[in-house]
């Protein structure tokens, strides 16, 4: 009974350690807007969307973790590793744009590099040093509502040139492609990853318009679709679809 005993509590003891196991160290810096949060011009093309997404928690990442726009939207939880002057638990922030600095693999909003601290008036230390060493991981998290959204680009022209922007991705996974339904062929139709989030196609076909996805999260690979993920006939620049789909 003593060796069951003793066999839980170590258990209990290891838990921790092994909720961080997966993670990365890198180094990250902070960019400044008059607000704090993001910016509009964000390489994933999220415009205004990745100003306040995640109430302004966002971060450009290194070439390596952006990958071609394929993780535009993804979360990260990120902690540094100054233990006097750092939270455990750090801060969550979502990718909206491509960038790096010397070295690092995150540049943080001034928001979401401040709450790092372990205390409000500690960020101003952080501040101060401009670049911290951290352990980061990919995290699941929703946010906006948690359902994928597909935005008309506002660069769209009816009926010749459909543009659209995938907004809401989810944590943990990542969109590889995206294809939409010819109803007249039967068949699906890539569109092109013309940067970050935006894919684009010229002379789309005719009518509701289904969307599919290409999505991946560790080693599992899979199409994504859904019946509310229709881009409707008579489709203008600007309009938002919001479907029923919800990554991980």
């Amino acid at each position: 009974m003593d060796s069951l005993k003793n066999t839980f509590i170590f258990i209990v003891l290891l838990l921790p350690t092994l909720c961080y196991s997966n993670n990365y160290v890198s180094t990250v810096s902070y960019y400044t807007t008059p607000d704090g949060m993001g910016t509009p011009s964000g390489a994933c093309g999220y415009g205004d969307y990745g100003k306040d997404v995640n109430s302004g928690d966002v971060c450009t990442t290194s070439k390596r973790l952006y990958k071609n726009g394929a993780a535009c939207g993804a979360c990260y939880q990120v902690r540094c590793k100054d233990k006097e002057m750092c939270s455990d638990e750090g801060t969550k922030v979502v990718v909206t744009d491509n960038g790096e600095g010397h070295g690092t693999d995150f540049i943080l909003s001034s928001r979401a590099y401040a709450k790092m601290a372990k205390q409000p008036n500690m960020a101003q230390h952080l501040f101060a040093k401009g670049v911290v060493e951290v352990e980061y991981r990919r995290v699941s998290c929703k946010y906006g509502g948690g359902n994928l959204m597909v935005k008309v680009n506002e660069h769209s022209k009816h009926p010749n040139y459909l543009a659209i922007v995938v907004m809401n991705q989810g944590g943990a996974t990542d969109i590889h492609s995206v294809e939409v339904f010819e109803e007249e062929t039967k068949e699906w139709i890539s569109m092109r990853r013309a940067y970050g989030a935006v894919f684009d196609l010229s002379n789309p076909p005719s009518g509701e318009l289904k969307v599919r996805f290409l999505t991946s999260a560790g080693a599992e690979t899979k199409w994504v679709e859904s019946d509310k993920a229709v881009i409707p006939a008579e489709w203008k620049a600007g309009i938002t679809i919001e479907t029923d789909i919800q990554l991980s």
